[in-house]
Protein backbone atom coordinates (compact mmCIF):
# COMPACT_ATOMS: atom_id res chain seq x y z
CA UNK A 1 0.00 0.00 0.00
CA UNK A 2 0.96 3.52 -0.27
CA UNK A 3 3.38 4.66 2.25
CA UNK A 4 2.68 6.81 5.16
CA UNK A 5 2.78 10.53 4.34
CA UNK A 6 3.64 13.51 7.02
CA UNK A 7 0.47 13.87 8.88
CA UNK A 8 -2.00 16.70 7.98
CA UNK A 9 -4.28 19.12 10.33
CA UNK A 10 -7.64 18.13 10.57
CA UNK A 11 -10.62 20.03 10.97
CA UNK A 12 -13.57 18.23 12.34
CA UNK A 13 -16.70 20.49 11.04
CA UNK A 14 -20.01 18.11 12.25
CA UNK A 15 -19.92 16.13 15.51
CA UNK A 16 -22.67 13.20 15.98
CA UNK A 17 -25.85 13.72 15.20
CA UNK A 18 -28.81 12.23 14.32
CA UNK A 19 -31.40 14.15 12.78
CA UNK A 20 -34.51 12.29 13.74
CA UNK A 21 -37.67 14.26 12.66
CA UNK A 22 -40.86 13.62 15.02
CA UNK A 23 -43.00 10.63 14.12
CA UNK A 24 -46.44 10.23 15.76
CA UNK A 25 -47.07 11.11 19.31
CA UNK A 26 -48.47 7.57 20.16
CA UNK A 27 -44.92 6.49 18.90
CA UNK A 28 -43.08 9.24 20.24
CA UNK A 29 -44.25 8.04 23.92
CA UNK A 30 -42.79 4.83 22.99
CA UNK A 31 -39.15 5.97 21.81
CA UNK A 32 -38.82 8.79 24.05
CA UNK A 33 -38.71 12.53 23.46
CA UNK A 34 -35.02 12.41 22.59
CA UNK A 35 -35.21 9.81 19.65
CA UNK A 36 -38.10 11.70 18.09
CA UNK A 37 -36.77 14.86 18.40
CA UNK A 38 -34.34 16.59 15.42
CA UNK A 39 -30.99 17.16 17.05
CA UNK A 40 -28.81 19.65 15.98
CA UNK A 41 -25.46 19.87 15.09
CA UNK A 42 -22.96 21.32 17.55
CA UNK A 43 -19.43 23.52 17.68
CA UNK A 44 -17.14 22.34 15.37
CA UNK A 45 -13.78 20.42 17.03
CA UNK A 46 -10.46 20.47 16.18
CA UNK A 47 -8.54 16.86 15.64
CA UNK A 48 -5.99 15.67 13.07
CA UNK A 49 -5.62 12.90 11.04
CA UNK A 50 -4.27 10.52 13.68
CA UNK A 51 -7.22 10.88 15.77
CA UNK A 52 -10.05 9.51 13.79
CA UNK A 53 -6.86 6.74 12.66
CA UNK A 54 -7.72 7.42 9.31
CA UNK A 55 -3.54 7.97 8.16
CA UNK A 56 -2.50 4.04 9.56
CA UNK A 57 -5.77 2.15 8.69
CA UNK A 58 -5.76 3.87 5.48
CA UNK A 59 -2.80 5.59 4.45
CA UNK A 60 -5.45 8.53 3.67
CA UNK A 61 -3.03 11.55 5.19
CA UNK A 62 -3.43 14.37 2.99
CA UNK A 63 -6.99 16.05 2.92
CA UNK A 64 -6.77 18.73 5.25
CA UNK A 65 -10.47 18.85 6.38
CA UNK A 66 -12.65 15.69 7.02
CA UNK A 67 -16.02 16.29 7.61
CA UNK A 68 -17.61 13.47 10.15
CA UNK A 69 -20.67 12.15 10.30
CA UNK A 70 -22.17 15.88 9.90
CA UNK A 71 -25.97 16.39 10.74
CA UNK A 72 -28.41 16.24 7.95
CA UNK A 73 -28.62 20.47 8.16
CA UNK A 74 -24.63 20.64 7.23
CA UNK A 75 -25.01 17.93 5.07
CA UNK A 76 -27.67 20.02 2.95
CA UNK A 77 -25.02 22.95 3.01
CA UNK A 78 -22.51 21.06 1.51
CA UNK A 79 -24.55 19.18 -1.32
CA UNK A 80 -25.92 23.28 -1.85
CA UNK A 81 -22.67 24.83 -1.58
CA UNK A 82 -20.82 22.44 -3.71
CA UNK A 83 -23.20 22.08 -6.57
CA UNK A 84 -23.53 18.44 -6.31
CA UNK A 85 -27.14 18.43 -7.51
CA UNK A 86 -30.36 20.18 -7.13
CA UNK A 87 -33.24 20.98 -4.46
CA UNK A 88 -36.49 20.40 -4.96
CA UNK A 89 -39.32 22.45 -4.46
CA UNK A 90 -39.84 20.93 -0.60
CA UNK A 91 -36.10 20.58 0.25
CA UNK A 92 -35.03 17.28 -0.74
CA UNK A 93 -31.83 17.10 -2.43
CA UNK A 94 -31.65 15.48 -5.66
CA UNK A 95 -28.52 13.85 -7.32
CA UNK A 96 -27.83 12.34 -10.54
CA UNK A 97 -25.10 9.39 -10.28
CA UNK A 98 -23.37 9.75 -13.97
CA UNK A 99 -23.54 6.85 -16.06
CA UNK A 100 -24.57 4.57 -13.69
CA UNK A 101 -27.72 4.40 -12.93
CA UNK A 102 -27.60 0.97 -10.97
CA UNK A 103 -24.91 -1.56 -9.96
CA UNK A 104 -22.27 -3.01 -11.69
CA UNK A 105 -22.32 -6.73 -10.71
CA UNK A 106 -20.08 -8.08 -13.13
CA UNK A 107 -17.41 -5.33 -12.05
CA UNK A 108 -17.46 -6.72 -8.20
CA UNK A 109 -14.20 -9.00 -6.98
CA UNK A 110 -12.89 -9.92 -3.77
CA UNK A 111 -9.22 -10.84 -2.74
CA UNK A 112 -8.26 -14.70 -3.26
CA UNK A 113 -6.37 -15.02 0.02
CA UNK A 114 -6.42 -17.21 3.11
CA UNK A 115 -8.54 -17.89 5.07
CA UNK A 116 -11.78 -16.54 3.40
CA UNK A 117 -10.72 -18.32 -0.06
CA UNK A 118 -11.94 -21.30 1.35
CA UNK A 119 -14.95 -20.22 2.27
CA UNK A 120 -16.15 -17.81 -0.06
CA UNK A 121 -18.37 -19.31 -3.03
CA UNK A 122 -16.24 -18.67 -6.15
CA UNK A 123 -17.85 -17.96 -9.20
CA UNK A 124 -19.96 -15.43 -11.37
CA UNK A 125 -20.32 -13.52 -8.36
CA UNK A 126 -18.15 -13.53 -6.75
CA UNK A 127 -14.92 -13.13 -8.41
CA UNK A 128 -11.59 -13.33 -7.69
CA UNK A 129 -8.51 -11.15 -8.02
CA UNK A 130 -5.23 -11.63 -6.85
CA UNK A 131 -4.42 -9.48 -3.70
CA UNK A 132 -1.66 -7.13 -6.30
CA UNK A 133 -4.65 -6.07 -8.66
CA UNK A 134 -6.24 -5.16 -4.94
CA UNK A 135 -3.60 -3.12 -4.18
CA UNK A 136 -2.85 -1.54 -7.17
CA UNK A 137 -6.64 -0.34 -7.20
CA UNK A 138 -6.42 0.69 -3.50
CA UNK A 139 -3.55 2.52 -3.84
CA UNK A 140 -4.92 4.67 -6.80
CA UNK A 141 -7.84 5.40 -4.80
CA UNK A 142 -5.25 6.79 -1.60
CA UNK A 143 -3.25 8.94 -3.99
CA UNK A 144 -6.37 10.54 -5.90
CA UNK A 145 -7.37 11.34 -2.08
CA UNK A 146 -3.58 12.78 -1.06
CA UNK A 147 -2.99 14.45 -4.56
CA UNK A 148 -6.71 15.93 -5.16
CA UNK A 149 -8.77 16.05 -2.02
CA UNK A 150 -8.59 18.46 0.31
CA UNK A 151 -12.01 17.85 1.62
CA UNK A 152 -13.62 14.36 2.53
CA UNK A 153 -16.22 13.19 4.50
CA UNK A 154 -16.18 10.34 6.60
CA UNK A 155 -19.08 8.56 7.93
CA UNK A 156 -19.08 5.97 11.31
CA UNK A 157 -22.03 3.93 12.75
CA UNK A 158 -23.78 0.26 12.51
CA UNK A 159 -24.84 -2.20 10.35
CA UNK A 160 -27.69 -4.25 12.52
CA UNK A 161 -29.89 -2.74 15.12
CA UNK A 162 -28.91 -5.76 16.99
CA UNK A 163 -25.98 -5.03 19.84
CA UNK A 164 -25.07 -9.16 18.92
CA UNK A 165 -24.37 -8.73 15.71
CA UNK A 166 -24.03 -5.40 14.43
CA UNK A 167 -20.74 -4.25 12.91
CA UNK A 168 -18.74 -0.94 13.14
CA UNK A 169 -18.61 0.57 9.87
CA UNK A 170 -17.04 3.59 8.03
CA UNK A 171 -17.71 5.18 4.79
CA UNK A 172 -15.09 7.40 3.22
CA UNK A 173 -16.38 9.79 0.29
CA UNK A 174 -15.11 12.46 -1.26
CA UNK A 175 -18.85 14.02 -2.40
CA UNK A 176 -21.12 15.01 -0.01
CA UNK A 177 -24.44 13.54 -1.33
CA UNK A 178 -22.23 10.16 -0.73
CA UNK A 179 -21.49 11.01 2.87
CA UNK A 180 -25.47 11.94 2.82
CA UNK A 181 -26.84 8.47 1.45
CA UNK A 182 -24.47 6.20 3.85
CA UNK A 183 -25.94 8.49 6.54
CA UNK A 184 -29.48 7.89 5.34
CA UNK A 185 -28.98 3.82 4.70
CA UNK A 186 -26.81 3.00 7.92
CA UNK A 187 -27.66 3.50 11.54
CA UNK A 188 -26.63 6.81 12.79
CA UNK A 189 -25.06 7.12 16.44
CA UNK A 190 -27.19 8.19 19.02
CA UNK A 191 -24.16 10.03 21.49
CA UNK A 192 -20.42 10.94 21.15
CA UNK A 193 -19.64 8.79 23.65
CA UNK A 194 -20.61 6.25 20.84
CA UNK A 195 -18.09 6.77 18.59
CA UNK A 196 -15.03 7.76 20.66
CA UNK A 197 -12.42 5.97 19.80
CA UNK A 198 -14.51 4.07 17.26
CA UNK A 199 -12.75 1.29 15.86
CA UNK A 200 -14.83 0.29 12.47
CA UNK A 201 -14.88 -3.51 10.96
CA UNK A 202 -15.17 -2.73 7.54
CA UNK A 203 -14.20 0.30 5.83
CA UNK A 204 -15.31 1.27 2.33
CA UNK A 205 -13.14 3.89 0.53
CA UNK A 206 -15.43 5.61 -2.40
CA UNK A 207 -13.05 7.04 -5.20
CA UNK A 208 -15.52 7.26 -7.49
CA UNK A 209 -13.69 9.93 -9.70
CA UNK A 210 -10.86 7.53 -10.04
CA UNK A 211 -10.64 5.07 -13.59
CA UNK A 212 -8.78 1.81 -14.22
CA UNK A 213 -7.60 2.74 -17.38
CA UNK A 214 -5.16 -0.73 -17.04
CA UNK A 215 -8.08 -2.61 -16.56
CA UNK A 216 -7.56 -5.17 -19.39
CA UNK A 217 -3.46 -5.44 -18.05
CA UNK A 218 -5.23 -6.13 -14.20
CA UNK A 219 -7.96 -8.99 -16.02
CA UNK A 220 -11.00 -6.86 -15.00
CA UNK A 221 -14.08 -6.14 -17.11
CA UNK A 222 -14.03 -2.55 -17.41
CA UNK A 223 -12.58 0.45 -15.83
CA UNK A 224 -15.37 0.35 -12.78
CA UNK A 225 -13.80 -2.07 -9.64
CA UNK A 226 -15.89 -2.77 -6.62
CA UNK A 227 -13.07 -4.40 -4.78
CA UNK A 228 -13.56 -6.28 -1.30
CA UNK A 229 -10.79 -7.70 1.00
CA UNK A 230 -12.26 -9.60 3.54
CA UNK A 231 -9.06 -10.13 5.52
CA UNK A 232 -8.16 -6.50 5.52
CA UNK A 233 -11.61 -5.61 6.26
CA UNK A 234 -11.92 -3.12 3.13
CA UNK A 235 -13.61 -2.50 0.08
CA UNK A 236 -12.53 -0.06 -2.56
CA UNK A 237 -15.14 1.49 -5.50
CA UNK A 238 -13.82 3.41 -8.68
CA UNK A 239 -15.17 4.32 -11.48
CA UNK A 240 -19.16 4.49 -10.37
CA UNK A 241 -20.59 7.35 -8.46
CA UNK A 242 -23.99 4.73 -7.99
CA UNK A 243 -24.65 4.95 -4.09
CA UNK A 244 -25.98 1.73 -4.33
CA UNK A 245 -22.31 0.12 -4.50
CA UNK A 246 -21.97 1.12 -0.72
CA UNK A 247 -25.23 -0.49 0.40
CA UNK A 248 -24.62 -3.47 -1.16
CA UNK A 249 -21.15 -3.92 -0.43
CA UNK A 250 -21.60 -3.83 3.26
CA UNK A 251 -24.69 -6.17 2.92
CA UNK A 252 -22.35 -8.87 0.87
CA UNK A 253 -19.90 -8.28 3.62
CA UNK A 254 -23.02 -9.05 6.54
CA UNK A 255 -23.81 -12.93 4.00
CA UNK A 256 -20.34 -13.74 4.91
CA UNK A 257 -19.86 -12.63 8.39
CA UNK A 258 -23.35 -13.92 9.99
CA UNK A 259 -24.11 -17.53 8.91
CA UNK A 260 -20.90 -18.21 9.62
CA UNK A 261 -21.82 -17.23 13.58
CA UNK A 262 -25.12 -19.14 12.85
CA UNK A 263 -27.41 -16.11 12.59
CA UNK A 264 -29.62 -15.81 9.16
CA UNK A 265 -28.72 -12.83 6.93
CA UNK A 266 -31.65 -11.95 4.36
CA UNK A 267 -32.48 -9.60 1.22
CA UNK A 268 -35.96 -8.72 2.73
CA UNK A 269 -37.99 -6.37 4.23
CA UNK A 270 -39.59 -6.92 7.55
CA UNK A 271 -42.89 -5.49 9.45
CA UNK A 272 -44.79 -6.31 12.55
CA UNK A 273 -48.34 -6.27 13.54
CA UNK A 274 -50.00 -4.10 16.37
CA UNK A 275 -50.27 -7.95 18.37
CA UNK A 276 -46.13 -8.27 17.51
CA UNK A 277 -46.70 -10.64 14.87
CA UNK A 278 -43.63 -10.08 12.17
CA UNK A 279 -43.19 -10.81 8.47
CA UNK A 280 -40.50 -11.02 6.13
CA UNK A 281 -41.21 -9.99 2.70
CA UNK A 282 -38.59 -11.45 0.49
CA UNK A 283 -37.73 -10.28 -3.17
CA UNK A 284 -35.12 -8.93 -5.53
CA UNK A 285 -35.48 -5.24 -6.35
CA UNK A 286 -38.69 -4.11 -7.81
CA UNK A 287 -40.98 -7.34 -6.77
CA UNK A 288 -42.30 -4.70 -3.69
CA UNK A 289 -40.54 -5.15 -1.01
CA UNK A 290 -40.28 -1.79 0.31
CA UNK A 291 -43.82 -0.90 -1.11
CA UNK A 292 -45.23 -3.95 0.64
CA UNK A 293 -43.58 -3.67 3.91
CA UNK A 294 -44.60 0.28 4.60
CA UNK A 295 -47.90 -0.87 5.76
CA UNK A 296 -49.98 1.52 7.27
CA UNK A 297 -51.31 -0.82 9.71
CA UNK A 298 -47.84 -2.15 10.70
CA UNK A 299 -44.70 -1.02 12.11
CA UNK A 300 -42.28 -1.28 9.23
CA UNK A 301 -38.77 -2.59 10.99
CA UNK A 302 -37.07 -2.19 7.97
CA UNK A 303 -37.42 -2.95 3.62
CA UNK A 304 -34.43 -4.11 2.50
CA UNK A 305 -31.98 -6.16 4.62
CA UNK A 306 -32.51 -8.41 8.17
CA UNK A 307 -30.90 -10.86 10.32
CA UNK A 308 -32.69 -13.39 11.97
CA UNK A 309 -30.91 -14.66 15.49
CA UNK A 310 -32.40 -16.56 18.31
CA UNK A 311 -34.10 -13.65 19.62
CA UNK A 312 -35.99 -12.42 16.04
CA UNK A 313 -35.89 -10.30 13.08
CA UNK A 314 -33.44 -7.14 13.14
CA UNK A 315 -33.04 -4.72 10.33
CA UNK A 316 -29.47 -4.38 9.04
CA UNK A 317 -30.30 -0.63 7.98
CA UNK A 318 -31.04 2.83 9.50
CA UNK A 319 -32.91 4.13 6.28
CA UNK A 320 -34.63 2.80 3.25
CA UNK A 321 -33.93 2.54 -0.46
CA UNK A 322 -36.92 2.81 -2.46
CA UNK A 323 -37.58 2.85 -6.20
CA UNK A 324 -39.64 5.75 -7.70
CA UNK A 325 -40.66 5.12 -10.90
CA UNK A 326 -44.13 6.10 -11.47
CA UNK A 327 -44.62 6.52 -7.84
CA UNK A 328 -48.18 8.18 -6.90
CA UNK A 329 -49.73 9.06 -3.33
CA UNK A 330 -52.19 7.44 -4.06
CA UNK A 331 -50.72 3.93 -4.33
CA UNK A 332 -47.57 4.49 -2.38
CA UNK A 333 -48.60 7.20 0.03
CA UNK A 334 -45.91 6.20 3.00
CA UNK A 335 -43.07 6.35 0.48
CA UNK A 336 -44.58 9.05 -1.45
CA UNK A 337 -44.58 11.39 2.35
CA UNK A 338 -41.57 9.98 3.09
CA UNK A 339 -39.63 12.44 0.44
CA UNK A 340 -38.85 15.56 2.00
CA UNK A 341 -36.21 17.29 3.83
CA UNK A 342 -33.05 15.20 4.17
CA UNK A 343 -33.81 12.43 2.16
CA UNK A 344 -31.90 11.69 -1.46
CA UNK A 345 -33.31 11.84 -4.74
CA UNK A 346 -31.11 9.75 -7.07
CA UNK A 347 -31.51 10.53 -11.02
CA UNK A 348 -35.21 12.04 -10.83
CA UNK A 349 -36.06 14.79 -13.43
CA UNK A 350 -37.13 17.72 -11.58
CA UNK A 351 -39.68 20.09 -13.33
CA UNK A 352 -39.24 23.94 -13.71
CA UNK A 353 -41.45 24.19 -11.13
CA UNK A 354 -39.27 22.58 -8.73
CA UNK A 355 -41.55 19.56 -8.18
CA UNK A 356 -40.04 15.81 -8.71
CA UNK A 357 -41.17 13.86 -12.06
CA UNK A 358 -41.66 10.19 -11.15
CA UNK A 359 -42.96 9.53 -14.77
CA UNK A 360 -40.12 10.94 -16.68
CA UNK A 361 -37.54 8.13 -17.10
CA UNK A 362 -35.29 9.67 -19.48
CA UNK A 363 -32.23 9.31 -17.31
CA UNK A 364 -32.82 5.71 -15.74
CA UNK A 365 -36.17 3.19 -14.68
CA UNK A 366 -33.80 2.73 -11.99
CA UNK A 367 -35.02 6.36 -10.29
CA UNK A 368 -34.57 5.99 -6.36
CA UNK A 369 -34.70 7.85 -3.38
CA UNK A 370 -32.95 6.90 0.41
CA UNK A 371 -34.66 8.33 3.41
CA UNK A 372 -33.74 7.94 7.33
CA UNK A 373 -36.51 5.00 8.20
CA UNK A 374 -38.24 7.68 10.77
CA UNK A 375 -39.62 9.57 7.62
CA UNK A 376 -42.11 6.44 7.83
CA UNK A 377 -44.82 7.74 10.57
CA UNK A 378 -45.10 3.93 11.79
CA UNK A 379 -41.53 2.68 11.60
CA UNK A 380 -40.35 0.19 14.23
CA UNK A 381 -37.70 2.38 17.00
CA UNK A 382 -35.68 -0.85 17.67
CA UNK A 383 -35.75 -2.25 14.50
CA UNK A 384 -36.50 -5.49 16.18
CA UNK A 385 -39.15 -7.88 15.88
CA UNK A 386 -39.89 -11.50 17.30
CA UNK A 387 -39.47 -15.00 15.11
CA UNK A 388 -41.85 -14.41 11.94
CA UNK A 389 -45.06 -15.71 11.88
CA UNK A 390 -45.28 -15.36 8.05
CA UNK A 391 -42.39 -15.63 5.11
CA UNK A 392 -43.37 -14.41 1.92
CA UNK A 393 -41.52 -14.69 -1.04
CA UNK A 394 -41.96 -11.73 -3.71
CA UNK A 395 -41.31 -13.05 -7.37
CA UNK A 396 -42.16 -10.77 -10.78
CA UNK A 397 -43.34 -13.56 -12.95
CA UNK A 398 -42.76 -11.99 -16.45
CA UNK A 399 -44.33 -15.11 -18.09
CA UNK A 400 -48.26 -14.75 -16.14
CA UNK A 401 -47.72 -18.05 -15.27
CA UNK A 402 -47.80 -17.53 -11.17
CA UNK A 403 -50.94 -16.69 -9.43
CA UNK A 404 -50.97 -13.99 -7.23
CA UNK A 405 -50.55 -16.17 -4.14
CA UNK A 406 -50.01 -19.43 -3.31
CA UNK A 407 -49.63 -21.35 0.00
CA UNK A 408 -46.07 -23.62 -0.17
CA UNK A 409 -44.67 -26.63 2.05
CA UNK A 410 -42.07 -26.65 4.00
CA UNK A 411 -40.30 -28.09 1.17
CA UNK A 412 -41.52 -26.22 -1.38
CA UNK A 413 -40.35 -22.91 0.39
CA UNK A 414 -37.02 -24.37 0.56
CA UNK A 415 -37.08 -24.87 -3.44
CA UNK A 416 -38.07 -21.73 -4.10
CA UNK A 417 -35.97 -19.89 -1.96
CA UNK A 418 -33.06 -21.71 -3.52
CA UNK A 419 -34.74 -20.90 -6.99
CA UNK A 420 -35.16 -17.24 -5.92
CA UNK A 421 -37.62 -17.02 -9.37
CA UNK A 422 -38.61 -13.16 -10.61
CA UNK A 423 -37.65 -11.18 -13.36
CA UNK A 424 -35.36 -8.03 -13.18
CA UNK A 425 -36.59 -4.95 -13.46
CA UNK A 426 -35.72 -2.38 -16.36
CA UNK A 427 -33.27 -0.49 -14.81
CA UNK A 428 -31.78 -2.26 -11.92
CA UNK A 429 -28.42 -3.18 -13.69
CA UNK A 430 -26.71 -2.23 -16.48
CA UNK A 431 -27.93 -3.25 -19.71
CA UNK A 432 -31.42 -4.65 -18.91
CA UNK A 433 -33.96 -2.76 -20.45
CA UNK A 434 -37.16 -4.75 -20.33
CA UNK A 435 -38.17 -7.76 -17.75
CA UNK A 436 -36.44 -10.25 -18.16
CA UNK A 437 -36.58 -14.09 -16.45
CA UNK A 438 -33.88 -14.68 -13.72
CA UNK A 439 -33.32 -17.62 -10.87
CA UNK A 440 -31.19 -16.10 -8.36
CA UNK A 441 -30.76 -18.15 -5.00
CA UNK A 442 -32.38 -16.37 -1.82
CA UNK A 443 -33.77 -13.79 -3.96
CA UNK A 444 -30.44 -12.30 -3.65
CA UNK A 445 -27.52 -13.90 -4.99
CA UNK A 446 -26.10 -10.65 -5.97
CA UNK A 447 -24.73 -10.79 -2.73
CA UNK A 448 -24.72 -13.96 -1.26
CA UNK A 449 -21.01 -14.38 -0.61
CA UNK A 450 -21.08 -18.39 1.01
CA UNK A 451 -22.58 -21.13 -1.08
CA UNK A 452 -26.73 -20.75 -1.38
CA UNK A 453 -27.05 -24.12 0.62
CA UNK A 454 -25.26 -22.53 3.63
CA UNK A 455 -28.58 -20.21 3.42
CA UNK A 456 -31.14 -22.65 2.97
CA UNK A 457 -29.99 -24.54 5.42
CA UNK A 458 -30.27 -22.10 8.03
CA UNK A 459 -33.67 -20.90 6.85
CA UNK A 460 -34.75 -24.35 6.70
CA UNK A 461 -33.80 -24.89 11.02
CA UNK A 462 -35.59 -21.41 11.57
CA UNK A 463 -38.98 -22.28 9.53
CA UNK A 464 -38.97 -25.40 11.04
CA UNK A 465 -38.28 -24.19 14.96
CA UNK A 466 -40.62 -21.57 14.36
CA UNK A 467 -44.15 -23.07 12.93
CA UNK A 468 -43.33 -20.28 9.83
CA UNK A 469 -45.65 -20.37 7.20
CA UNK A 470 -44.28 -19.55 3.58
CA UNK A 471 -46.50 -18.19 0.36
CA UNK A 472 -45.74 -17.00 -2.48
CA UNK A 473 -46.74 -14.33 -3.85
CA UNK A 474 -46.40 -12.46 -7.68
CA UNK A 475 -46.48 -9.09 -8.18
CA UNK A 476 -45.62 -9.59 -12.26
CA UNK A 477 -48.39 -10.23 -15.29
CA UNK A 478 -51.70 -11.69 -15.21
CA UNK A 479 -53.70 -12.45 -18.30
CA UNK A 480 -50.59 -12.99 -20.31
CA UNK A 481 -47.07 -12.73 -20.28
CA UNK A 482 -44.92 -9.44 -20.41
CA UNK A 483 -46.41 -7.67 -23.55
CA UNK A 484 -49.81 -9.36 -23.58
CA UNK A 485 -50.74 -9.42 -20.01
CA UNK A 486 -50.60 -6.90 -17.67
CA UNK A 487 -49.22 -6.31 -14.32
CA UNK A 488 -50.54 -7.27 -10.88
CA UNK A 489 -52.66 -4.23 -9.49
CA UNK A 490 -50.99 -3.35 -6.38
CA UNK A 491 -54.57 -3.15 -4.83
CA UNK A 492 -54.93 -7.01 -5.55
CA UNK A 493 -51.32 -7.51 -3.98
CA UNK A 494 -52.26 -5.30 -0.92
CA UNK A 495 -55.33 -7.89 -0.72
CA UNK A 496 -53.02 -11.54 -0.65
CA UNK A 497 -50.72 -9.93 1.37
CA UNK A 498 -53.24 -9.05 3.74
CA UNK A 499 -55.23 -11.97 3.90
CA UNK A 500 -51.99 -13.73 4.71
CA UNK A 501 -50.86 -11.41 7.40
CA UNK A 502 -54.37 -11.34 9.43
CA UNK A 503 -54.55 -15.26 9.01
CA UNK A 504 -58.48 -15.07 6.84
CA UNK A 505 -56.36 -16.83 3.86
CA UNK A 506 -56.40 -20.03 6.26
CA UNK A 507 -60.16 -20.10 6.12
CA UNK A 508 -60.86 -20.32 2.11
CA UNK A 509 -60.19 -23.79 0.54
CA UNK A 510 -57.25 -24.41 -1.02
CA UNK A 511 -56.33 -26.27 -4.87
CA UNK A 512 -53.03 -27.70 -5.80
CA UNK A 513 -51.37 -26.41 -9.21
CA UNK A 514 -50.95 -29.91 -11.29
CA UNK A 515 -47.77 -28.57 -12.26
CA UNK A 516 -45.90 -26.83 -9.79
CA UNK A 517 -47.55 -28.18 -6.61
CA UNK A 518 -48.24 -25.47 -4.36
CA UNK A 519 -51.93 -25.02 -2.98
CA UNK A 520 -53.99 -22.00 -4.83
CA UNK A 521 -56.95 -20.29 -2.53
CA UNK A 522 -60.04 -20.44 -4.13
CA UNK A 523 -61.41 -17.07 -3.17
CA UNK A 524 -60.00 -14.02 -1.55
CA UNK A 525 -61.53 -10.92 -1.14
CA UNK A 526 -60.53 -8.14 -3.80
CA UNK A 527 -59.00 -10.48 -5.83
CA UNK A 528 -60.70 -11.70 -8.83
CA UNK A 529 -61.44 -15.13 -8.99
CA UNK A 530 -60.06 -15.35 -12.81
CA UNK A 531 -57.48 -13.56 -11.35
CA UNK A 532 -56.34 -15.89 -8.83
CA UNK A 533 -56.75 -18.82 -11.04
CA UNK A 534 -53.84 -17.87 -13.64
CA UNK A 535 -55.06 -20.08 -16.08
CA UNK A 536 -58.94 -18.25 -16.29
CA UNK A 537 -57.19 -15.25 -16.97
CA UNK A 538 -55.79 -15.92 -20.10
CA UNK A 539 -57.68 -16.14 -22.94
CA UNK A 540 -55.92 -19.16 -24.67
CA UNK A 541 -55.90 -21.53 -22.42
CA UNK A 542 -53.99 -24.06 -24.48
CA UNK A 543 -51.22 -21.08 -24.34
CA UNK A 544 -50.88 -20.60 -21.15
CA UNK A 545 -50.75 -24.41 -20.91
CA UNK A 546 -47.60 -24.29 -22.78
CA UNK A 547 -46.13 -21.70 -21.00
CA UNK A 548 -46.79 -23.25 -17.99
CA UNK A 549 -44.54 -26.12 -19.25
CA UNK A 550 -42.28 -23.96 -20.12
CA UNK A 551 -41.54 -21.92 -17.00
CA UNK A 552 -41.52 -25.41 -14.89
CA UNK A 553 -38.78 -26.51 -17.57
CA UNK A 554 -37.00 -23.14 -17.18
CA UNK A 555 -37.08 -24.20 -13.08
CA UNK A 556 -35.65 -28.04 -13.25
CA UNK A 557 -32.96 -26.78 -15.89
CA UNK A 558 -31.78 -23.63 -12.60
CA UNK A 559 -32.11 -26.60 -9.63
CA UNK A 560 -29.95 -28.83 -11.13
CA UNK A 561 -27.31 -26.99 -10.15
CA UNK A 562 -28.43 -27.18 -5.85
CA UNK A 563 -28.41 -30.87 -6.54
CA UNK A 564 -24.98 -32.50 -5.21
CA UNK A 565 -23.12 -35.17 -2.93
CA UNK A 566 -23.32 -33.46 0.48
CA UNK A 567 -26.35 -31.57 0.32
CA UNK A 568 -30.30 -31.78 0.86
CA UNK A 569 -31.72 -32.50 -2.09
CA UNK A 570 -35.22 -30.62 -2.55
CA UNK A 571 -35.38 -31.80 -5.80
CA UNK A 572 -39.35 -33.24 -5.42
CA UNK A 573 -40.66 -30.52 -4.21
CA UNK A 574 -40.72 -28.68 -7.74
CA UNK A 575 -42.53 -28.45 -10.79
CA UNK A 576 -43.41 -32.12 -11.99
Amino acid sequence: MSAMMALAPVRITGLRAAAAAAASSRRAVKIGAAAATARLGKTASLATVSSLGIDKATGITKPSTVHHNLPYPQVFEHETKNKEGESTANGTFCVSTGQFTGRSPKDKYFVQQAPSDKTLDWGKINVGVAPKVFENIYNKAVKHYNDNVDSMYVFDGYCGTSPKSRKNVRIITELAWQHHFAKNMFIRPETEAETAGFKPDFTIINACKVVNDDYKELGLNSEVAVVFNVEERKAVITGTWYGGEMKKGIFSMMNYWLPLDGVMAMHCSANKGKNGDTALFFGLSGTGKTTLSADPERYLIGDDEHGWDDDGIFNFEGGCYAKTINLSHENEPEIYDAIKRDALLENVVIKDNGEPDYTDVSKTENTRVSYPIYHIDNYEPSGMGGHPNSVIFLTCDAFGILPPVSRLSAGQAMYHFLSGYTAKVAGTERGVTEPTPNFSAGFGAAFLTLHPTMYADLLQKKLAKHGTQCYLINTGWTGGGYGVGKRMSIKATRACVDAVLDGSIGKTTFTPDPVFGFEVPAELPGVPAKVLNPREAWSDKKGYDATRTKLAGMFKDNFTKFVKPGVTDYTSYGPK
